[in-house]
């Protein structure tokens, strides 16, 4: 064979490779992608205007079998029915031992009316109320098996939702207990693992306590203003209102609520929440002491996310290119299938 010929076919042959490399990986990511469960928009009417989002079940149920269901309660932010894609894996396992996923839209995002940081944390109560009732109407759910997943922020609302309904289990991630102490645990922690010296720390911790006084007083939004110190992002209008709202949250007394199974799961590198704290507290006001389990792990932060890609959104969207089932901490989704299978039913 002529030098040019075999030029050119050795450069033919290197870009095959490279269109069968590329549609490999296009392949493999589509199959880790596609999730073995059935997914259904919803949509609920309220008072407060439509709530929409998804309910996730079993591919295959059989017509006498009925469901438990676990209703997602949102952490803080802008948050749509399946957080980005990231409850999916979550409701696929649930759907592989029998359980219903029932997550909404926050108000505001997607199809849901209204504003989500016009809400108190009774207002997300009430709309937990409204989920469950929508969920029990549903013929294909056990009512008697609805229980609830909240991370963060939920941690104020599930306790006060466990008041109101009969709740057959709750699982509860990386909760905090007291609005103010835990931002300025997340304060403190957060500088310190990010190398400020301890009197940075305590200079910032100062500058949020003169804000927290604002507060306090049922300050202005205008008032707030006037304490931002220049090159600071402040707050929106919108976020202070929120704010305003919720900052006396405190979950130690509506921990008396819970009457059925309770999970708890943190993370020994969260930097958001003291889960010595969380966990001391939980221990404490929870009785009788059995319906309490208790699950930390080793390097893992806030959201459940192994603490070595947590924070590099290249990591992150890397694994859940490719491993979706695998971007939560190690043995997360283990224990929320051992509990709900040992002792929540």
């Amino acid at each position: 064979m002529k030098p040019n010929k075999l030029k050119h076919k050795k450069i033919w042959i290197s870009l095959l490779i490279v269109v069968l490399l590329f549609a490999g990986t296009g392949a493999y990511v589509v199959v880790q992608q596609d999730y073995n469960m059935a997914q259904q928009s919803v949509e609920i009417q309220t008072p407060q205007g439509k709530l929409t989002g998804i309910l996730a079940l079993p591919k295959k149920v059989n017509e006498n079998e009925k469901l438990g269901l676990v209703l997602f309660i949102h952490g803080d932010g802008p948050i749509d029915a399946t957080h980005s894609e990231g409850y999916k894996p979550l409701w696929e396992r649930l759907a592989s031992i029998g359980y219903a996923s029932l997550s909404l839209d926050k108000r505001g995002i997607g199809g849901s009316e209204g504003n989500w940081l016009d809400q108190s944390i009774d207002d997300r109560v009430v709309e937990a109320e409204q989920a469950i009732a929508w969920a029990k109407q549903q013929p294909a759910i056990d009512a008697s098996r609805i229980g609830v997943w909240g991370a963060s922020q939920a941690g104020w609302v599930i306790p006060k939702l466990a008041g109101k309904e009969n709740l057959a289990f709750s699982i509860l991630v990386s909760p905090a207990i007291n609005w103010l102490k835990q931002g300025e645990y997340n304060t403190r922690s957060q500088m310190a693992k990010d190398g400020h010296t301890s009197q940075e720390i305590e200079a910032q911790v100062e500058y949020e306590n003169r804000i927290k006084e604002v507060l306090k007083h049922d300050g202005s939004y205008e008032e707030y203003m006037k304490l931002v110190r220049n090159g600071e992002e402040p707050m929106s209008r919108e976020r202070w209102s929120f704010v305003s709202k919720n900052f006396k949250a405190d979950a130690t007394e509506s921990l008396h609520h819970f009457k059925s199974p309770v999970l708890l799961l943190l993370g020994e590198d969260d930097v958001n929440v003291d889960i010595q704290d969380t966990e001391r507290t939980y221990r404490k006001e929870i009785q009788p002491a059995y319906l309490l389990h208790v699950k930390t792990f080793q390097h893992t932060e806030h959201s459940m996310l192994p603490t070595s890609i947590a924070g590099s959104q290249w990591k992150m969207g890397l694994r859940f290119l490719f491993a979706p089932r695998s971007i939560t901490t190690e043995g997360y989704m283990d224990e929320i299938e051992d509990f709900l299978t040992k002792r929540a039913l």
